[in-house]
């Protein structure tokens, strides 16, 4: 099936051709891009949180390994609930980084979703955490190299958390980097996504991809985004609804890119708190029917 050896456009890259991407670069469009968020993180920096956000009930931590990627074990954080009873089955969420990669900001977004009722794994598709933007715009571009391997993290993922932790319905969300993965991982494992939220992530316009997706969608992006046009979330929204796809679209007026990171220069707190609200309400709808 197509949904199956492709990644979906823009990564555009065969999964059959897995070995020869390894030692390939990256598309122009994706290097593109990649030198838009660049721009957009040009006066950022990778500080610790200003305000640490904590989640609504008591939760526990754990540094995993979820599975095996290019030989390499796949590192992540998994937060749940403290009072999970033993075999107890919770929904579970993948959480991916944005530009700096697994920090502590994603940690701890981690812990609110799963202070929320749920396993949140945060992967690592970096194997590092930035610490300069440089450092952030050469693992992006590792990862845009060689799709077929950020795809592995995914379906490793979704695995370990349908599998080990026998979770009966999985989320993904991300954010910057992490949301165009997000939705990327909703068109090519469609089997294994059940709802799919992406921040500020690259969109895809084209119809026949987009048909491959399944799961609801819920995107929030901001007005003034350099990187991610406006023009383009809305033309996704419209194609999505000409295939009667479930999709939620929330575009905040005056946020920028990364509005949503408190740990960076572009955060806007009304929009960050208004989309969180969406992203608890889109999950517990989806994930826990409620």
């Amino acid at each position: 099936m197509r949904r199956e050896i492709l990644l979906a456009a823009p990564f555009a890259v065969a999964l059959a051709g897995a070995a020869a991407a390894q030692s390939a670069a990256a598309p122009a469009s994706e290097t593109a891009h990649i030198a838009a968020m660049a721009r957009e993180h040009a006066h950022d920096a990778p500080v610790a949180n200003a305000s640490a956000q904590e989640p609504r009930q008591e939760v526990r931590t754990d540094d995993v390994v979820y599975g095996t990627v290019g030989g390499q074990p796949a590192r992540g954080y998994m937060a749940w609930p403290t009072a999970t009873r033993r075999g107890e089955q919770l929904p579970a969420i993948i959480l991916v980084h944005e530009w700096w990669g697994l920090n502590d900001n994603m940690k701890m977004m981690a812990r609110r979703l799963a202070g929320e009722g749920y396993r949140a794994l945060a992967i690592d598709m970096y194997g590092r955490e930035a610490t300069t933007a440089e450092e952030a715009r050469t693992s992006m571009q590792q990862v845009a190299s060689n799709p077929t391997r950020g795809a592995q993290h995914m379906r490793e993922a979704a695995a370990f958390l349908r599998g080990r932790q026998r979770a009966p319905r999985l989320g993904v969300i991300g954010w910057c980097f992490g949301g165009g993965w997000s939705l990327q991982s909703a068109l090519f494992m469609p089997e294994n996504v059940d709802a799919a939220v992406m921040y500020y992530g690259r969109v895809v316009t084209d119809r026949f991809t987009l048909s491959s997706l399944d799961a609801p969608l819920l995107g929030l992006f901001g007005e003034q985004d350099r990187g991610i046009a406006v023009s383009q979330v809305r033309e996704m929204e419209a194609v999505l609804r000409e295939l009667g796809k479930s999709v939620e679209i929330q575009v905040y007026p005056g946020a920028a890119h990364a509005f949503a990171n408190p740990s960076g220069s572009a955060y806007n707190a009304a929009a960050a708190e208004d989309a969180w609200t969406r992203t608890t309400g889109f999950f517990a709808r989806h994930l826990r029917g409620s």
